[in-house]
């Protein structure tokens, strides 16, 4: 089937840059939320991003108004109607992501694929609310989408083989480098390995063995990393973090993943990482 238009639901960092990929490859795109005003806000970083990128002559204007027109806002699932394929990127409780995906499957058209952005929550638990458990896989896009070229590809224990076909295909439709993998797993490949050496780099400053910039600056140099573990923390968001190491722990049955109490004190403190404004490192408005 023809993918003309992508429902992506869920406004946050993720859903928006998805739905913002999608746009700059020809695609109509609709960020959809539980309010409105969460649409139009992530609409709104969208497009002071991409007048960024006119200002510094990477763009022409012509082209930022083009994807901007091809992105819509919607505060519910209405859209699913007439969408071709649909991208959940909702908050990583499952309760929620199962009720979303029950009344995606009410909505949505038979034979329209609906896909998780999920890192370490169950793709067949997500499939089970739905009437379509052979059409519910993941698709986990990094962060942010519309530069990173992998796109992580997993059936659910019920997903078809036509299924995880075409979730490669329209990867490769968005200009990705698809890996896909044989068999659900919790947090797949790059989350699971990740996961530990992120955790393990918050230990390290919880334990008092050194500074966050100390941590940083010996795994970009002695480990050629373009980013600091610590720094990639404070992109991904010390509270995604912390669910992602709860739900692995858990899962897993696995200390490796146990993470510190002080990020449990940053959380409470606010301190969630470039969205807060502060959390390993402050950060203004550059």
């Amino acid at each position: 089937m023809a993918i003309n238009t992508v429902l992506v639901v869920g406004a946050g960092i993720m859903g928006g840059g998805i739905a913002q990929l999608c746009a700059q490859q020809g695609l109509n795109a609709v960020i959809s939320d539980i309010k409105l005003e969460f649409s139009e806000n992530a609409k709104k970083r969208i497009e002071k991003g991409l007048a960024k990128r006119v200002a510094a002559g990477k763009i022409t204007e012509d082209a930022m108004n083009g994807i901007l027109g091809r992105i819509a806002v919607a505060g519910d699932l209405a859209p699913a109607a007439d969408a071709d394929f649909v991208i959940e990127s909702v908050v990583e409780d499952l309760e929620i992501k199962k009720k979303v995906f029950a009344e995606l499957d009410r909505l949505a058209k038979p034979d329209v694929i609906l896909a998780t952005n999920t890192t370490s929550l169950s793709i067949s638990a997500m499939a089970e609310a739905t009437q379509r458990p052979d059409k519910v896989v993941q698709m986990h896009f990094f962060n942010p989408p519309v530069i990173m070229k992998l796109v992580e590809i997993m059936p659910g224990k019920q997903t078809s083989a036509e299924t995880l076909q075409a979730a490669e295909a329209f990867a490769r439709q968005l200009g990705k480098d698809p890996v896909v993998c044989k068999s659900e797993a919790p947090a797949g490949i790059v989350s699971r390995v990740l996961g530990q050496l992120l955790n393990e780099a918050t230990w390290l400053v919880a334990s008092g063995v050194a500074e966050p910039a100390d941590v940083d600056k010996a795994m970009k140099l002695g480990a050629n990393h373009p980013m600091g573990p610590l720094e990639l923390v404070d992109m991904i968001g010390l509270d995604t973090h912390r669910a992602k190491m709860v739900t692995l722990r858990t899962q897993l049955d696995d200390p490796r993943y146990q993470h510190p109490k002080l990020v449990d004190d940053m959380i409470e403190a606010g301190k969630l990482g470039r969205k807060s404004g502060q959390g390993f490192y402050t950060y203004g408005d550059k």
